[in-house]
């Protein structure tokens, strides 16, 4: 009978021992390795990330928005780090200069080709279970958002085109095109 190859667990060690303009994150002490965005996936991350932060800043808000590449450490290991498109972070006392420790309160992941499956299943799992508020999975492909309120256990699905109304600000809403 064949022995089972142990599968090789990595650290965010390893993620910062990457060679320089290589990207990965790491879930659960398996490496990903991510693809350069396109220019579409910028042009809808700059969108969002802008009116959410002027949101923030006309209602004096305390919360701070961040772009990839941003590192968010989830969970106390050393075994899972990830650079969502957006992440909100509410509270300051999660922040360091390397980052983000814990979840943020809204992530937002825009689809790429590479990272659908990332995106809609693993990503999905790991910040359901660190903690995260509120998950949007921006799916320029299908125009379509798919809106997961952790707190509340509901999913929303939208067309571009149509008010998102976000959770953890009451009042505010976005429109994805």
């Amino acid at each position: 009978m064949d022995a089972l190859r142990k599968e090789e667990s990595y650290t965010i060690n390893d993620i910062y021992a990457l060679p320089d303009g290589e990207r990965a994150e790491l879930i659960d002490g398996k490496i990903y390795y991510m693809s350069p965005p396109t220019r579409r996936h910028q042009d809808i991350i700059f969108s969002l990330s802008r009116k959410i932060a002027d949101y923030i800043d006309s209602n004096n808000g305390n919360c701070k928005v961040y772009l990839a590449p941003f590192a968010v450490f989830l969970g106390e290991s050393n075994r899972n780090y990830v650079e969502p498109d957006i992440s909100v972070v509410c509270e300051q006392n999660k922040l360091t200069d390397a980052g983000c420790n814990g979840a943020p309160e809204w992530v937002i992941e825009v689809v790429s080709p590479g990272s659908r499956s990332m995106d809609y299943f693993t990503k999905l799992f790991k910040y359901r279970t660190a903690g995260v508020k509120e998950y949007w999975i921006v799916d320029y492909a299908k125009n379509l958002i798919m809106v997961y309120r952790f707190e509340k256990d509901t999913l929303e699905q939208y067309d571009f085109g149509e008010e998102v109304s976000v959770g953890i600000f009451d009042g505010f809403s976005v429109k994805v095109e």
